[in-house]
């Protein structure tokens, strides 16, 4: 081993020695042999990603240079340490170590990195009317002339599909695009022209459960047993429902965004969802041909070259892919937003106007409106005694009298078993109050007795109501699904906040979507068997494939656009006012700010023909990772490129990058910050575009040209934005600019930190 180690330590500088040595080990022994784990190192074993160089010349397969890292063992065993081969994403692997052995590996000629595997979580009968793309709940597939996102193909990374139910129908649908390459591991019945790709990618879960075994026989089929995955590949494209409800609620005609749009799905998430399975779905989705990736999971910020997300995105975006994600679920609370690459999308949630009303009227006559999806027929609205039971954790209630009451409970990570409960305690019905975080926000559950939740503020006049009454009593009077609702669109509580921690200085989350009491496609019949398969549930997993589904609309009509213009397409005619003409709020009932918001609400109709889009090479994403200070080690394995020197790079800094949004840092002492844009005209020929500025508090922008010409389609022109100090300010100002013709208003937010 000692020879062996210091031939191959000369690797670098004898390099046709190395490839006729390589070639004798080939013929000899496994290449870079190492010991085997010995089975007291067995319970050691972790999972780890392995970024290895590109196989030299000699080499006939990149599988065959995999394993050649792996340790000295029999081939059956060497192919249960291998966990996955990757192709289109990275140059690497997914294997089952112990550290002693990746240690040993990152000695080697050829290795790059190692990173310990990690895993992360998972995160429509009104939205399409709700944004403008059909009217009345109708079953016209054309959305107002949009071609439903035909031609286009969407990768959904989740828990998998429930392939029977009929959102996922092919009736009417054309066959896929002839540049698929994708398989169906359904039975043939079940694939069908709308789903045209179905993969299990489960090998880093099993290999954490030390139940990796090599695979005999048939693939296994994704059948989704959580429902997660379901729901948002029905929200993205699922195919025209009708009769769609929940407990008789929220009826209408289901659809997914784009129903005209073909669906891959691949299952990452199996209690959990480990980096080294999402890597691999994604390397699949690349090979196979999908335009549009929808991956509702995450996990907290890190850096860069430790997101695998991020990595196996940004190679997707190179092959011209979009790709969409969840900006996490850990509101109000600043800085929690994920997924924050600015290749990718990052998606907020919002609610619409259809409620599912559960008013709570006390016995002083009181009246505060809430939300349930379950509102039995035969539940009386008649008054009943009223009690306090606090987080309501455990089945007994702490030995609390519950019975024929209706008790109420505090806000809490698992809302429905608080409910159970209550209901094992005899209760006859739960006021479920929010906490001060989620303030005005309420979510719409499927609860397993008579229900409300209600606002935070609701919940202290109730609580004030229960300490001054010797006999309160409350009831709970169901109304139905309510259209109209207001405010709407509104963020709710639980989307993840910027600013961004991977990336200070560009704005996160990029866009706010439909997340909120969203019915979609589910595993099975929530109520009632004989009821159609839906249930509604809340997230920026839900807002995600809806944003997913909109940018598979925008790729159908411009099938050239980059997933930069894209992107810059729906921000930069996203509302960022409601049904009203009042600004967005949050779950304060306060205008929303940029952090939480992004550059608005999406507007499909509008985001279909922008006028003007910011566009990005993919190439300019490298000096931007040079800006933010990573080593070429680091750079490397995000890129992929090899002798990334930032030094001759000349590097940018975020605000630098060409993005639909603007984040300045002002300092006390800097006189001004100036920046560059550059705008391409995807409009009409001879068209002329006029600055509006709404300043920021304290600032003054100055947009030079204030005047843009195109002449023609294609054109691109680029101008400056300068910042000034003007005066006092907050820590944060936010503003906006739009460049507005006779017919297209293309508009960025702006957003200052003010630095000491």
């Amino acid at each position: 081993m000692g020879e062996e180690k210091k031939k191959m330590n000369n690797y670098t500088i004898h390099h046709s020695f190395c490839h006729l040595l390589l070639l004798l080990l080939l013929l000899l022994v496994p290449l870079h042999s190492i010991p085997n784990a010995t089975a007291t190192e067995n319970p050691l074993l972790k999972n780890y990603i392995i970024l290895v160089e590109k196989a030299p010349s000699i080499v006939l397969n990149l599988h065959q240079w995999y394993h050649s890292f792996l340790p000295t063992s029999t081939d059956i065993l060497n192919r249960q340490r291998m966990i996955y081969s990757y192709k289109h994403t990275i140059i690497g692997f997914a294997a089952r170590l112990t550290e002693k052995e990746v240690s040993l590996i990152s000695s080697m000629p050829g290795f790059i990195s190692a990173h310990p595997d990690r895993i992360i979580s998972i995160q429509t009968t009104h939205t399409p009317s709700f944004l403008g793309l059909i009217q009345n709940n109708s079953s016209n597939a054309d959305w107002k002339g949009l071609g439903g996102g035909e031609g286009v193909v969407i990768g959904v990374l989740d828990t998998g599909i429930f392939p029977d139910h009929p959102s996922f129908s092919g009736e009417g649908m054309p066959p896929p695009p002839k540049k698929w390459k994708g398989r169906c591991d359904f039975n043939a019945s079940q694939c069908n022209n709308k789903l045209i790709g179905a993969r299990t990618f489960l090998n880093g879960s099993a290999a954490s459960r030390e139940e990796l075994k090599v695979s005999e026989g048939p693939a296994l089929p994704p059948f989704d047993e959580d429902g997660h995955g379901t729901h948002t590949a029905s929200t993205a494209a699922g195919a025209m429902v009708e009769g769609a409800q929940v407990l008789g609620n929220a009826k209408g005609v289901a659809t997914g965004m784009a129903p005209r749009a073909h669906l891959a799905i691949y299952k990452v998430c199996d209690n959990g969802c480990h980096y080294s399975d999402i890597l691999a779905g994604m390397d699949s989705a690349v090979a196979d041909g999908v335009d549009v990736l929808s991956i509702s999971l995450g996990g907290p910020s890190v850096p860069f070259f430790k997101d695998y997300t991020a990595i196996g995105a940004l190679h997707a975006v190179k092959k011209g892919i979009f790709v969409s994600c969840s900006a996490g679920n850990s509101g109000p609370t600043p800085s929690t937003v994920e997924n924050e690459a600015p290749w990718i999308l990052t998606v907020a949630a919002s609610n619409t106007d259809r409620t599912i009303v559960a008013k709570v009227k006390l016995g002083n006559d009181l009246v505060f409106s809430g939300e349930s999806v379950y509102q039995p027929t035969n539940f009386t609205a008649a008054q009943r005694p009223l009690v306090y039971a606090g987080f309501c954790a455990n089945r007994s209630l702490g030995g609390l009298d519950a019975k024929g009451k209706v008790v109420v409970c505090d806000w809490g990570t698992d809302r429905i078993s608080k409910g159970e409960s209550v209901r094992a305690a005899g209760g006859a019905a739960m006021i479920l109050v929010n906490e001060k975080a989620e303030g005005y926000s309420t979510i719409a559950d499927a609860h397993v007795l008579p229900a409300s939740s209600v606002s935070y503020y609701a919940g202290l006049k109730i609580k004030s109501y229960l300490a001054s009454s010797q006999t309160p009593t409350a009831s709970i009077i169901f109304e139905g699904t309510v259209f109209g609702s207001s405010p709407a669109p509104a963020m709710a509580y639980f989307s993840s906040r910027g600013p961004s921690i991977a990336s200070p200085g560009i704005l996160k989350p990029d866009i706010t979507g439909p997340g909120v009491n969203i019915l979609a496609a589910w595993r099975n019949s929530v109520g009632p068997p004989t009821s159609k398969p839906f249930n509604i549930i809340s997230g920026t997993s839900m807002s995600t494939p809806h944003l997913a589904g909109i940018a598979a609309l925008i790729k159908s009509a411009h099938p050239k656009w980059s997933p930069a213009a894209i992107k810059s397409a729906m921000m930069t005619t996203a509302e960022i006012v409601d049904r009203n003409r009042r600004p967005i709020v949050d779950e304060r009932l306060l205008p929303a700010d940029h952090f939480a918001l992004g550059a608005g609400h999406v507007n499909p109709i509008k985001a279909i023909n922008p006028g003007l889009v910011y566009d990005t090479d993919v190439e300019d994403y490298t000096p931007y990772l040079c800006g933010l200070n990573y080593t070429s080690a680091q750079l490397r394995i995000i890129t992929g490129k090899k002798n990334i020197n930032c030094s001759k790079i000349k590097s940018i800094t975020e605000v630098e990058l060409n993005y639909p949004s603007v984040l300045v840092s002002l300092g006390r002492d800097e006189e001004s910050v100036t920046v560059w844009r550059t705008v391409k005209n995807v409009g009409e020929a001879m068209a002329d575009f006029l600055v509006k500025v709404d300043e920021p508090k304290g600032v003054e922008v100055v947009v030079a040209p204030s005047r843009l010409s195109f002449e023609e389609v294609g054109e691109e022109k680029k101008f400056a934005l300068t910042f000034r100090r003007s005066g006092k300010g907050g820590e944060v100002a936010e503003g906006r600019f739009k460049w507005v013709s006779s017919k297209y208003e293309v508009s960025s937010p702006i957003t200052v930190i003010f630095k000491a």
